[in-house]
């Protein structure tokens, strides 16, 4: 049996979670640069606040309800999913990290032998009692229907207690007939909506479809979910992996209308993903850099480009990634237009030791000590106290977060205090 365990929303519980005053209030969490809801209060969504809401447009909403507002505070919230991971890695040795709020357990043969409802029960304890964050388990024979056992577990609270089992096939039906196939795990908006053409309006009118039209239609992941939601395990427990693709993207605080500025903030992130491409000792192949104006100022001309370029040779090192980053930016950007956002992400990654070697032209195999002494002081005095000639000394990314809480755990200097 799978267990999939979810934090109650997950962002406001960590905000709740030293500032109790926040309780059974509605609070509501923006996206980097304060833009768009991320992270909504039961409260919040009973008074109707969408996911992705824009910030500005629903201020005034904000303000009539008394809705708490907060900046994302990730130091926090990083740290808190840490804690709750570790707690959860002590009821069994086979887990998975699905996100920074949910993860999954795989409880083999313990169906046979223990009540896997009275597991629930004590997950749920020990992780409120050892991080204060509230959980829903769903337990079920593999990850598909796990996930559709923790939606039931988290919409019936007080039927549940916040824990729910799909261990019959009668359950398992029942509990098809009831989610929206739209609500599917794996089920795109896209997919929802050919499939509800079809008169296909439940999960459990997904599971009657044939194999062929499924695999034609929505490729063997499609398949697999297929079989899972009908009882078969096809998905086991996925361990850490490198990342395939790293991109930096940020949108700039207010706009940037010279190239000099741009290609600043567009080396800057080059060289955040050569650092990240080090960290798991890869390669990049293939960059891309990307820009664009603000699509929320339709009052100012509008303008969006990217460039993919495939890299001579596989690479990490901060000087040639910039060099490439700025060709690519040479290559899209225009005169007389405003720019808000950039980015730049490296794909197709492979290992350092698996390098192809060119013929006419390599890595400058130089770059690999000074990269590692760069790296080395950076760790040792601070974050980016070395720089490219062509970043700005001066300039330290820093996002718009103006209703930002104190990262209680992360930083002494911002911890709580008490006057005993």
């Amino acid at each position: 049996m799978f267990a999939l365990i979810d934090c109650n929303n997950f962002y406001a519980s960590c905000e709740r979670l030293f500032q109790p005053k926040l309780r059974n209030l509605p609070v509501v969490i923006l996206s980097n640069n304060d833009g768009c809801v991320i992270s909504r209060s039961n409260e919040a969504k009973k008074l109707g606040i969408p996911m992705g809401a824009p910030a500005f447009e629903f201020a005034h909403i904000f303000e009539k309800e008394n809705i708490q507002v907060f900046s994302s505070n990730y130091a926090l919230y990083g740290d808190i999913s840490s804690r709750v991971m570790a707690t959860l890695s002590t009821f069994c040795p086979d887990m998975e990290v699905y996100s920074i709020d949910e993860a999954f357990l795989k409880f083999e043969g313990y169906d046979k032998h223990f009540n896997l409802s009275e597991i629930g029960k004590q997950i749920r304890y020990k992780v409120t009692r050892d991080t204060g964050i509230p959980v829903s388990v769903g337990f079920a024979p593999n990850k598909s229907l796990a996930k559709v056992a923790n939606k039931i577990a988290k919409k019936f609270p007080d039927k549940t207690g916040n824990v729910y089992c799909i261990n019959s096939d009668e359950k398992r039906i029942k509990a098809l007939q009831w989610l929206s196939v739209g609500d599917v795990w794996g089920i795109g908006a896209q997919h929802a909506k050919q499939l509800k053409k079809l008169n296909v309006n439940t999960a459990y009118d997904f599971t009657l479809l044939e194999d062929a039209w499924v695999k034609k239609n929505m490729s063997i992941v499609g398949l697999r979910l297929l079989h899972e939601l009908k009882g078969n395990v096809c998905l086991d427990l996925e361990m850490p992996a490198n990342k395939q693709n790293i991109a930096t993207t940020r949108s700039f605080e207010k706009n940037y209308t010279t190239f000099d500025m741009i290609r600043e903030r567009v080396v800057t992130f080059a060289v955040t993903c050569a650092e990240k491409l080090r960290r798991q000792q890869s390669c990049a192949n293939t960059l891309m850099v990307f820009i664009h104006t603000n699509r929320f100022r339709p009052d100012l001309p509008q303008y969006s480009r990217n460039f993919v370029m495939e890299l001579p040779y596989p690479t990490n090192s901060n000087i040639e990634l910039c060099k490439f980053a700025t060709f690519a930016l040479e290559k899209i950007y225009r005169n007389g237009f405003a720019y808000k956002k950039a980015g730049v992400i490296v794909m197709n990654i492979t290992p350092v030791m698996e390098q192809q070697i060119h013929l006419f032209g390599n890595s400058n195999s130089r770059h690999k000590k000074l990269m590692e002494a760069v790296d080395g002081i950076n760790k040792d005095i601070g974050h980016i106290k070395v720089k490219l000639a062509a970043q700005d000394l001066n300039c330290t990314w820093k996002m718009k977060q103006e209703k930002l809480s104190p990262r209680y755990s992360t930083r002494i200097s911002e911890a709580i205090k008490v006057k005993a």
